[in-house]
């Protein structure tokens, strides 16, 4: 939890799922944004499909400001628990939007390039038709429509392929396999651009210390538009690594879930509305590597 705010005016920031990646790289960031008085609630402090909880939690603290970072991410896992990827996902957002309407509270939703089909030949922007094509993504698309349903004024930042060095991911995931395997082999034909978690978390602090909160629907990731086997060579690169590996198609490796095969994103409109820049994505990756390969 942050300070108690009992003494001062600082407006509260709630982060829900706040042991996930964003969550954690939220939590290293509070201290240089000492403006506000952060309130972190884990999946087991705060279960966002638990409603009542949630509703009388809203009540004792009013929060000013709630940061949803908490999700049913288990991509493949939920093509077998899709009730369970939509109450998350979808229902939970939609209470927490309406709760956040009714108790003054600005909400930010975090969202996924999943919404998208994966077929477009150019960065995908925030007005293209959604066309999920998998569970995942369908739920994430559903709770997009409930925030802004129930709750008009929220602003839902779609990013992705988020990495850190908190929790499991991609890039830690190939750092192990570096260190275990004499050669990897890595999809090469599905597309789109990396998102360091330490980038988002600034970027989201960024949006509720802006002078005007402007609502809707935002892409955020960083630059580039490279290959999931593109992002294993850099990684390998930068630790020095020797161990071969072999670009493979999406064929070669199926999964239960149907990934994107495209799904950059265009960011000119949240750089235009608060901006936020936009980091490069092998130099965002540099700075994750070089802080800490194996945080839990």
């Amino acid at each position: 939890m942050g300070t108690s705010s009992a003494e001062n005016n600082k407006p509260k920031v709630l982060v829900t799922g706040a042991n996930g990646q964003l969550g954690k790289e939220l939590r290293q960031l509070e201290k240089a944004w000492p403006q506000f008085d952060f309130l972190f609630l884990s999946r087991e402090d705060l279960p966002i499909h638990h409603f009542e909880l949630v509703r009388n939690y809203f009540e004792a603290v009013h929060p000013n400001y709630l940061i949803n970072c908490a999700a049913y991410t288990a991509v493949d896992k939920a093509e077998s628990e899709r009730e369970l990827a939509y109450q998350i996902n979808a229902e939970a957002v939609g209470v927490l939007a309406a709760i956040c309407q009714q108790q003054h509270c600005r909400f930010i939703h975090i969202s996924t390039d999943y919404v998208f089909d994966g077929t477009a030949k150019r960065p995908y922007n925030e007005d293209d038709p959604c066309s999920p094509q998998s569970v995942y993504g369908a739920s994430k698309c559903e709770g997009e429509k409930l925030a802004q349903q129930f709750n008009p004024d929220s602003i839902i930042i779609r990013t992705s392929w988020v990495y850190s060095s908190f929790g499991k991911n991609f890039v830690k995931t190939i750092l192990r396999l570096l260190q275990e395997k004499p050669s990897l082999s890595v999809v090469n034909d599905q597309f789109g651009s990396p998102t360091y978690a330490a980038d988002l978390a600034e970027a989201i602090l960024s949006i509720i210390s802006a002078k005007d909160w402007k609502p809707g629907i935002y892409n955020y990731s960083n630059s580039g538009n490279i290959s999931w086997y593109d992002f294993a060579v850099a990684i390998a690169e930068l630790q020095r690594s020797t161990v071969p590996i072999e670009g493979i198609s999406t064929d070669q490796y199926p999964t239960p879930a149907r990934r994107p095969a495209f799904s950059v994103l265009d960011k000119t409109k949240i750089t235009q509305a608060f901006g936020v820049p936009i980091k490069d994505w092998r130099e965002s990756l540099a700075r994750c590597l070089s802080f800490c390969t194996f945080n839990t």
